[in-house]
């Protein structure tokens, strides 16, 4: 074997070593649910949103939250998107709040609310898509939570 090769294998094992230790056994998905929904003041035609998402940890070592990539969809149309970095460290066995802000997409939202005209309803499904980036060598967290809004009371799940 020569040098290059014995280097190139020494690599590879190390960086394998590394990944498997910082997979853990036993480790748990997080959850995720929806805490607040409202709407924040806006200076152009698009609206924007404040999102409370309460997210629960039962795992034995803490979450280091590095980003979070988010999604609503209302009725099969995806109206809010958004992005955050800016997320606490979700102790051991603990819980925390992470607050969003998310832009509507315009033309989802008038697909929405021709949806919503053509048929009298009292509620509407909603689909919240989240994935939570907890480092690397770390698969990123896939939470989805789907439910009903109800137009006369709390949302069901």
């Amino acid at each position: 074997m020569t040098g290059f090769a014995k280097l190139v294998v020494c690599v590879t094992l190390f960086f394998a070593a590394i990944g498997c230790a910082s997979l853990e056994p036993g480790f748990e998905t997080p959850t995720a649910g929806i805490t607040s929904f409202r709407v924040l003041p806006s200076e152009g035609a698009v609206p924007k949103f404040e999102i409370g998402l309460h997210i629960v940890n039962p795992n034995r070592s803490s979450l280091k939250l590095e980003g979070l990539v988010y999604s609503v969809t209302l009725e099969g149309h995806k109206i809010l998107t958004g992005v955050s970095n800016n997320l606490p460290v979700i102790e051991a066995y603990g819980e925390g709040d992470v607050v969003m802000v998310a832009t509507a997409d315009l033309l989802n939202s008038i697909g929405l609310f021709t949806t919503l005209l053509q048929s009298q309803r009292e509620s509407f499904d909603y689909k919240l898509d989240a994935r939570l980036d907890i480092g690397s060598f770390r698969p990123r967290i896939h939470v989805v939570k789907e439910g009903e809004i109800s137009l006369q009371g709390a949302a069901r799940q």
